[in-house]
């Protein structure tokens, strides 16, 4: 078994869980193409959008943009904002681990707005790389373990 999160729900749940995760990948402009029998979408996504210069706030309005055009209803939607960035090899700045923070508060915000789950990963103790934003091994498993306890 791989230790990566969407691997640990596969595992846990007996659910087939398609990853669309890519390294570096930012909100889309456009909604995914899902399969026709998807029970639920787990959107994450925002931390490289803020690395690459967006503020919180545009970050959110492009999740907004993608989001609202999901032909999916509101409670088969999950958003959930990253746990906060941590100093790192790509997290140089005190001020991206506080748009990271305010980012939270963005996200909650439009998952209230648009009637959709909502989970924080920052709540969650997250253990992250040397990096500053990717999940170590713990962090996976601590990260599988919370999204588990959110969706029974």
């Amino acid at each position: 078994m791989d230790s990566r999160w969407v691997d640990i729900l596969a595992s846990e749940t007996g659910w087939e869980v398609c990853n669309m995760g890519e390294n570096g990948r930012e909100i889309p402009r456009s909604a995914p193409d899902l399969p026709a029998d998807t029970d639920l979408l787990i959107f994450m996504l925002g931390t490289n959008d803020l690395l690459q210069g967006c503020s919180p706030e545009q970050a959110a309005g492009k999740l907004k943009h993608v989001l609202s055009q999901l032909s999916l209803k509101p409670n088969q939607i999950l958003l959930i904002v990253p746990p906060p960035m941590a100093p790192g090899q790509w997290v140089p700045s005190q001020q991206l681990i506080d748009h990271s923070r305010t980012f939270a508060g963005c996200c909650r915000r439009l998952a209230q707005q648009l009637g959709i789950r909502f989970a924080d990963a920052g709540e969650w103790n997250i253990s992250l790389a040397y990096d500053g934003v990717h999940f170590t091994e713990q962090g996976h498993r601590a990260f599988a373990a919370n999204l588990l306890e959110v969706l029974r």
